[in-house]
């Protein structure tokens, strides 16, 4: 039995948890967030690790379910539930498909002085507790950033292409949508992550996965020892280099007819085109059969590399291109007085930026699942240890106070799931009011824009002179949702909100009764 169908299977469900993964990052009509489909994050390798030793739910043992799979059947998690890995599989086959000249692999030796050299660095950089590694080579955070960075865009484009094409047609079943603001260190980064892995992929398979990948390397070492392995049947096999050529590991070696476990990731390319049958998967207790026929030493010839070398470009079109959406541009008002913010605001449900900082791997899928945008990936507000993380942009937009989507999708824990009316009193920061800045103040005209889009009225407009009133602020009723500093006209803001390290807890709003007069004496209104 040559197992062919577990290949079948194997393709069936590495698009399935791709597909899941990817429209996590790409859907921005929010239907798709669900327990379901966000509980496939939880299977991601580094971000259950680090989910269970912040919570030690049962939910984050995703982690120890790789590890038993690995231990059974060798690196599943690479061949179809790592994305990172199925987005490999789809750059090589479609450049098989549309190359005119066949790609073959070729066995090569392992580069295990690398490999094991980046695990070790990025164990070293976590004992330490700093992920910032872990941020460059998590598998699934690079394709996260991959997704929100590149992809995301790539898709906001073109649905608003086709669905200007639909509205001239009268179709309005696509929508435009809002153009995502791009972070330029993060769309450069992940632009050449990508395009790394693109190249590598065409020309050497899955080598990413065995030298750079950590994950790739763990997993590798559990293999050496998995009960079920993909080995060649000494009695079978006349070294004819066919497994070997479709090999995405390069660990088949024909010669020898011997097989590196450790570096393979489990595509089961080889079980189909042996003619022989001799590639099993067989239990590790299982003897190998001595093949007593001699054979034709002409036939050990291995089939020779074609040497193909493909030029990768990357259209990227324009980055920051103007939104298809016409939007009322908001009047900017020149100020004086310089904003200068001591501490960067931290998402609803991180509870304090350090803790925010040790357990973020900046996969992005936050900031993809953000419907206001407000969360955005950081240059160095947090240092070069949080470099591209979230952070809140009040200057790109506001935190929905009816929202609590971020804690929701979180994959490691880095920001809690909290109940609705509990995220509402979440103090994330405090609302300083600059008065230097304040049109009322220097224009002697009315505003009072912070105040209309306070959602607990801890911006409140108080008499000031003549007639007109400005603006004051109530710290212990504040959440720092940064509503008012997004809506205030001037630059620099007069208005803006200075992050807690720590988050606090906010007061309640007092609810003010409306007091209706009503005059019975007068006659009946109609």
């Amino acid at each position: 039995m040559h197992n062919r169908w577990l290949k079948k299977l194997r393709v069936i469900l590495s698009l399935l948890f791709f597909l899941v993964i990817t429209l996590l990052y790409l859907d921005f009509t929010g239907r798709i967030y669900h327990d379901v489909t966000l509980s496939l994050t939880h299977l991601q390798f580094v971000p259950s690790i680090i989910l269970f030793i912040e919570t030690g739910t049962g939910l984050a043992l995703g982690f120890a379910l790789i590890l038993l799979l690995t231990l059974l059947f060798g690196r599943i998690y690479c061949s179809t539930l790592c994305p990172m890995g199925t987005l490999q599989d789809i750059f090589i086959y479609l450049t098989r498909r549309l190359s005119p000249r066949k790609i073959i692999f070729k066995h090569k030796k392992p580069n295990n002085w690398l490999r094991y050299s980046i695990i070790a660095v990025v164990v070293l950089s976590l004992l330490t507790g700093s992920l910032i590694l872990v941020n460059f080579t998590d598998p699934y955070s690079m394709f996260g950033k991959i997704a929100h960075n590149l992809f995301l865009p790539a898709r906001t484009l073109l649905n608003n292409i086709v669905a200007k094409g639909h509205s001239l047609l009268k179709l309005y079943y696509l929508y435009p949508v809002k153009w995502v603001p791009v972070n330029l260190a993060a769309f450069l980064l992940s632009f050449c992550w990508f395009l790394m892995v693109l190249i590598l992929s065409i020309k050497r398979g899955r080598l990413y996965c065995n030298t750079v990948c950590p994950v790739g390397a763990l997993l590798g070492l559990v293999a050496r020892v998995s009960v079920f392995r993909i080995r060649l049947d000494k009695s079978l096999c006349n070294s004819c280099g066919k497994c070997s050529a479709v090999c995405k590991a390069e660990c088949i070696n024909p010669k020898d007819q011997g097989l590196d476990f450790s570096r393979c990731v489990g595509c089961m390319n080889c079980l189909s085109p042996c003619p022989e049958g001799g590639v099993r998967i067989e239990p590790f207790w299982k003897k190998e059969k001595v093949k007593i026929t001699a054979f034709d030493p002409a036939r050990r010839k291995f089939i020779g590399e074609t040497g193909l070398l493909v030029a990768a470009t990357f259209a990227t079109g324009k980055i920051f291109a103007q939104d298809t959406i016409k939007e009322t541009k908001r009047e900017v008002i020149p100020a004086t007085v310089p904003i200068f913010r001591e501490h960067p605001v931290t998402p609803p449900g991180s509870l304090d930026r350090a803790r925010f900082n040790s357990l973020c791997t900046a996969c992005h899928l936050c900031v993809s699942a953000c419907p206001t945008q407000v969360l955005q990936p950081s240059w160095i507000h947090y240092g070069l240890r949080g470099f591209l993380q979230p952070r809140m942009d009040y200057i790109t937009s506001f935190c929905n106070f009816e929202c609590d989507l971020c804690g929701k999708v979180c994959p490691t824990g880095a920001i809690l799931e909290l109940p609705l009316e509990e995220k509402k009193l979440v103090q994330m920061g405090i609302a300083k009011f600059i008065k230097e800045n304040c049109i009322v103040y220097t224009k002697n005209t009315a505003c009072g824009a912070c105040s209309e889009h306070c959602p607990t009225k801890a911006v409140k407009m108080v008499p000031y002179k003549d007639k007109l009133t400005i603006p004051e602020t109530t710290d212990k009723i504040c959440i720092g949702c940064g509503a008012c500093e997004y809506a205030c006209p001037t630059d620099p803001k007069s208005i803006y909100v200075e992050g807690n390290p720590v988050h606090l807890l906010a007061e309640k709003p007092k609810e003010e009764k409306i007091k209706e007069i009503t005059d019975y004496k007068e006659e009946f209104p109609f």
